[in-house]
């Protein structure tokens, strides 16, 4: 398909998309209302108009809103193509993802088995009540824990992607590259340290970084409400006083009437429901957030937010181009049957072990699911994740802005940390990329610790499905998310991984078992994360 093709195919899919938001509406009805001012003249009307729209901010405000369309939609493709290959291109990861889905709808269905406890269940008038009267308490009272398990946990999904292969891929055809060192052994283009130097030019050793040199680059702040401007801007890093509005103007984040009306019927649906998975939520923010130094103060902003999600239909968007579906339950007696399937829970997403430590209202599939959820297993497929929650929370002390910015971030990248893909900002990726940069920035660390069965990615793998949110101090977990915002993608993450290890190396190369490794890795929160990753790109020679 031809460029001029392409960038069609683009457009039309923004149009069709913004035509059915509340920002077209907006904008439609301030063309008419502009129309009854004395400037507006007939002859010139359409320059006029333009011009109204453009001087009252609409226009800045419409680009924003196509700059992020453009970060999360489809690439262009063929239109024959099925969708299931414009969300993942390879037959083998589609494969694998969905057979991990399955083994994952098991355990969640063999715990509502195991609790005799239905999927979703309608609250009594008095337990409203008294969840509304608590809303604001919530951790000071959970239900009973302790017969409720995760799902799965990260070292379980990692031997899922250590198991995946190409089928039609031979390994012996590698050159130059020590993939039977590693644990991933899939055919991805990952990029080397002289592609990631150009790619990642603005972290050069002779540029500003916040973080490093707090007073290097301070000069006038973005203040004119540009995504594209903010996003460029936060790739040195942002100041701590602009921090949340930069995140919200580059995620197009605006916290609207309609924004917070939405999140008011997302906290209705949780008081009016209670579903198996919020026994999930309220158990891993109690082993994690609740248990952290940094985040426990926020313990019931995060059980507000996570119920909330859990309920937004809006999320279900995302499927459209991540590699999961989401899981059905179906009306008893007509299992498989579509037109009586519903998504459960309402967001398409279920939690797992360390969950917290990341349009229409959401009550309706909810009303039309309740009475059959309890006897019936969920079916189909799922993303899992790890949501950076709690260190958002240091940025948004009003709850509706908070669950806009991180459900944006979710949908933009977070997502992708927990389903299997063949996307450069993907698990899969990433771990590989981590890899191959220690092997070839390090090869006899890595060949060392391969040797004591002290494998790097089984050390590293719990902080890039995290994104480090819960290893790092919040101020420099913080600096590097800047990066993943500036930069759009989370490539940076497998770069910090792959320079916490160059950082301890004299270390590891002492040590002579996995668990001894481990130790030495154990205590990130002390780490610098900028002056890592410079070093790492920029001050070695490869």
């Amino acid at each position: 398909m031809n460029e001029g093709a392409d960038l069609s195919l683009t457009i039309a899919h923004i149009v069709q998309r913004l035509k059915g938001s509340h920002l077209h509406s907006q904008i439609e009805r301030q063309a008419k209302e502009c129309l009854h001012q004395p400037e507006i003249k007939l002859e010139s009307l359409k320059e006029d108009v333009r011009s109204f729209l453009k001087t009252s901010g609409w226009e800045k405000r419409l680009q924003n809103a196509v700059y992020r369309e453009l970060h999360i939609q489809l690439p262009p493709s063929l239109p024959t193509a099925p969708p299931e290959h414009l969300k993942e291109p390879l037959a083998y990861m589609r494969n694998a993802q969905a057979s991990w889905e399955k083994r994952v709808l098991k355990s969640l269905n063999s715990m509502s088995t195991e609790l005799g406890l239905p999927l979703a269940r309608m609250r009594p008038a008095a337990e409203q009540k008294e969840l509304t009267s608590k809303w604001n308490e919530m951790g000071t009272d959970e239900p009973e824990l302790a017969r409720v398990r995760p799902v799965y946990a990260p070292k379980d999904f990692l031997e899922v992607l250590i198991s995946l292969r190409n089928p039609n891929h031979d390994s012996s055809e590698d050159v130059g590259v020590r993939s039977h060192w590693g644990l991933i052994q899939v055919p991805l283009n990952v990029r080397d340290i002289p592609q990631l130097r150009r790619a990642y030019s603005e972290l050069n050793l002779t540029t500003g970084q916040l973080g490093i040199d707090d007073h290097a680059h301070i000069h006038p702040v973005v203040v004119e409400q540009d995504s594209a401007a903010a996003q460029q801007y936060s790739r040195q890093g942002c100041p701590t006083g602009l921090r949340a509005d930069l995140w919200a103007l580059i995620l197009n984040s605006t916290n609207q009437p309609q924004d917070v009306m939405h999140y008011e019927q997302l906290k209705a649906g949780v008081i009016q429901h209670d579903l198996l998975v919020d026994n999930l939520i309220y158990k891993d923010v109690k082993l994690t957030a609740s248990n952290d130094d940094y985040y426990f103060v926020f313990e019931d902003f995060l059980y507000q937010v996570l119920l909330c999600f859990s309920r937004d239909t809006a999320v279900l968007d995302h499927f459209k181009y991540n590699s999961a579906t989401p899981p059905k339950s179906y009306i008893q007696g007509k299992a498989g049957d579509e037109e009586c399937a519903v998504v459960y829970p309402p967001n398409g997403v279920i939690p797992f072990h360390g969950f917290s430590m990341y349009g229409e209202c959401a009550l309706f599939p909810l009303r039309r699911a309740t009475r059959y959820y309890a006897d019936q297993d969920v079916t189909g497929s799922l993303c899992m994740f790890v949501p950076p929650v709690a260190p958002l929370c240091f940025l948004y002390n009003e709850p509706s802005k908070l669950y806009s910015v991180f459900r944006e971030m979710y949908i933009r990248y977070f997502f992708r940390l927990h389903s299997i893909s063949s996307s450069p900002s993907g698990i899969v990726s990433l771990c590989l990329q981590f890899e191959r940069l220690l092997q070839t920035h390090l090869p006899q660390l890595f060949y060392h610790l391969r040797q004591i069965g002290a494998q790097p990615l089984r050390i590293a793998f719990k902080w890039m499905v995290r994104a480090f949110s819960g290893y790092l101090s919040t101020d420099q977990l913080l600096l590097l998310w800047d990066r993943i915002l500036g930069y759009d993608s989370l490539e940076v993450v497998a770069v910090l991984a792959a320079a916490v290890f160059a950082f301890r190396a004299e270390n590891l190369m002492e040590v002579t078992s996995l668990a001894s490794a481990e130790a030495v890795l154990a205590d990130l929160s002390t780490l610098k994360v900028m002056p890592l990753i410079q070093i790492f790109l920029f001050a070695t020679a490869i």
